[in-house]
């Protein structure tokens, strides 16, 4: 399959007759470029907590416990979740070759979606939370996540049952993962007993509910910071860069390797636990399993560019999705690493966790939305971005801004583990007192603190850019006048 960058989305309705809902992608691209600038303004001030704690400004409801949530749950659910649904409603129906099967259904999912997230946005900073990773919503917003993501099931499945095409590009079959698992994932985690209103317990009890609880975790990095994403890479690069996918065979094979191994990946976050040991191999061997198709993927990627590196010198948004597909290889093969027992023990615990999660979260999911971003604003609205440069300075201060962040985690996170494990001539810890420890990361929390401003600076930019350029008369309109 290939696709011509320089089709216009008017022009690629036209020719196919089929008058595509852009207003609900205009929506989820308004909705995405907020909540990013909201979730990395939160990640900003936690960052500033952790390095001077006064930060914290003596509030129950402004203390790193109580933010630090809202900033996962706004980064991923808020800024991801409305990127990938932009990608979604776009590309979906020129692969489809029809229009959403439901406009209503298509609104209803929107505005369902930005209710959870502001009631996120109240109840976490109040405490109230499940105090599960990735799963803090209290079980009342729980039920409303799995009513609007069954409406949005519909929808998607209702447009692929009129589709005027018989061959389902790879793109929406990692989409149709993202659907299906992400689901199972959330009804099965989120299990529980309501005893008041914003009060549960879970179901599960003890190792269970840990099992359970990172076999949800580690999968929702799966499949909804990463098959999705794929999804959107299979469409978008060949799209921008006007070059054909490299290789579509190894993006089946991808598609059905990852979406196999990865289900099986999560005990290896209980590695050195109650688990059995058996449970932990079983995590650790296919957490290693997985750099074959991510790899596959990722050099399917690159590849796809042949031809067009030249453009990559001055296209930003080239030069974005080059580097989102960069640290896609880089966190996936870091990820798998770090899941060996001999590693784990070194790392877990430390901020070279934290240092690995960002580098995937912002350098693969963020780099991948802002080319998307930046490509889908001038072909929806029509009209040039407001400020044409504004891009490549962004892309800049992104690229470095993460590099920061990531080198600054892995060195405080060798720092701690090193310094866990040291021991005196007698054998006794050489480090007993955890603030000595502590002190020693403050350099490390500082630098964190530049790189992260500098992704958030970079991410305000790219807001007023959006904002300007939608604000502005499109070139039609403008000639006619």
């Amino acid at each position: 399959m290939q696709y011509t960058a320089g089709t216009s989305v008017a022009g690629a309705a036209r020719v196919e007759g089929v008058k595509y809902d852009e207003d609900i992608v205009k929506m989820f691209l308004i909705a995405s470029v907020t909540w990013a600038v909201v979730g990395l303004l939160v990640g900003v001030i936690i960052a500033l907590q952790l390095a001077w704690w006064p930060a914290n400004l003596g509030l129950p409801w402004t203390t790193f416990g109580r933010l630090r949530p809202l900033h996962t749950n706004a980064v991923i659910f808020a800024f991801g979740g409305n990127i990938v649904f932009t990608g979604m409603y776009h590309s979906m129906q020129r692969l489809l070759k029809t229009r959403m099967w439901s406009d209503t259904l298509s609104r209803i999912h929107f505005w369902g979606w930005q209710l959870i997230i502001v009631s996120a946005a109240v109840t976490l900073p109040l405490g109230l939370t499940q105090a599960k990773e990735y799963a803090e919503l209290i079980w009342p917003i729980d039920i409303a996540i799995t009513l609007i993501w069954v409406v949005m099931a519909v929808n998607f499945f209702g447009t692929l049952a009129i589709r005027k095409v018989e061959h389902l590009y790879v793109a929406i079959w990692f989409y149709m993962s993202f659907v299906l698992v992400i689901a199972v994932l959330h009804i099965t985690n989120s299990m529980a007993m309501p005893a008041t209103l914003t009060r549960s317990y879970p179901v599960y009890a003890g190792l269970t509910d840990a099992l359970v609880q990172w076999w949800y975790g580690h999968n929702a990095v799966g499949f909804f910071l990463t098959t999705p994403f794929l999804g959107l890479m299979y469409y978008y690069l060949p799209r921008i860069s006007g070059r054909p996918v490299f290789s579509y065979r190894l993006s089946i094979i991808h598609f059905w390797a990852l979406v196999f191994l990865y289900i099986w990946a999560g005990p290896h976050h209980l590695l050195y636990s109650a688990l059995p040991e058996w449970a932990q191999t079983l995590g650790m061997i296919f957490s290693v399993m997985l750099i074959a198709p991510s790899w596959g993927g990722m050099l399917n990627g690159l590849l796809t560019l042949r031809g067009a590196w030249d453009r990559v010198r001055t296209d930003p948004i080239l030069k974005f999705l080059v580097v989102a597909v960069s640290f896609y290889g880089m966190s996936t093969f870091e990820g798998p690493m770090m899941s060996i027992r001999a590693v784990n023990l070194l790392s877990h615990y430390t901020n070279w966790t934290i240092g690995h999660v960002h580098s995937g979260a912002l350098g693969w999911n963020g780099m991948i939305s802002f080319a998307m971003i930046y490509w889908l604003v001038p072909e929806l609205w029509k009209r040039p971005l407001a400020h044409p440069t504004w891009p490549t300075a962004h892309f800049w201060l992104a690229t470095i801004g993460i590099v920061l962040y990531t080198v600054s985690m892995w060195a405080a996170g060798l720092t701690e583990g090193l310094m866990w494990r040291a021991f005196d001539d007698s054998g006794l810890l050489k480090y007993p007192n955890f603030v000595d420890i502590v002190n020693q990361l403050h350099p490390f929390y500082w630098l964190r603190l530049v790189g992260g401003l500098m992704f958030l600076t970079g991410a305000i930019m790219m807001a007023i850019n959006v904002f300007q350029t939608i604000s502005r008369p499109s070139s039609s309109t403008a000639a006619a006048a």
